[in-house]
């Protein structure tokens, strides 16, 4: 199998790791294949888009989500590392705004699966890191949504080590409270 997964407390959030071959040259690895995705995680989900972030070290993206056309993210690291959060915001759920995060890094070559439904975001634990991420819709800006990153309700455990950086937009998210939610 391509892929190794493994479950987080919120089952429908997915870490796979690729199967990675190397020897004295370097190595390779197949970073996706829409067939063995499919087989690995048992979804059939279609990807649309692909974005690549840069960020720097106590940067702070998220937790950002689109109300209407939702977006499952598949996302990885290619330099540096980060913390990755995803909470459910289904209010129908068992496990709604409940939170996981996992550490991903160039050199764990980890991926996350982030269902819709859920809000994601990331702190840039290494000097800088470049994030990649396909995602199961478009994104629409007239419905994205931020999460709060620090809502106390929700109690996330960033390993913040030292300042932190936010835009505009995720210093001003709504706690869980006052968030548009999913049903």
């Amino acid at each position: 199998m391509p892929y190794k997964i493994s479950s987080t407390s919120l089952s429908e959030v997915i870490i796979l790791e690729p199967q990675v071959f190397g020897d004295d040259r370097g190595l390779f690895f197949e970073s996706f294949n829409q067939y063995d995705f499919n087989q690995a995680t048992g979804l059939d989900v279609k990807f649309v888009q692909d974005n690549h972030s840069k960020s720097s070290k106590g940067v702070i993206r998220g937790l950002h989500y689109q109300i209407q056309h939702p977006q499952g993210k598949l996302v990885r690291v290619t330099q540096g590392s980060v913390f990755d959060v995803a909470v459910d915001l289904r209010r129908s759920s068992p496990n709604f705004g409940k939170w996981v995060g996992t550490e991903l890094s160039a050199e764990n070559k980890r991926q996350l699966w982030v269902p819709p439904g859920f809000a994601h975001g990331f702190l840039v634990t290494s000097e800088s890191a470049e994030f990649l991420y396909k995602t199961t819709d478009y994104w629409y800006p007239e419905h994205e949504r931020t999460l709060l990153w620090c809502d106390k309700i929700m109690g996330i455990h960033w390993p913040l080590d030292g300042e932190h950086n936010l835009s505009e937009k995720d210093s001003n998210g709504k706690i869980l409270a006052e968030a548009d939610l999913f049903n």
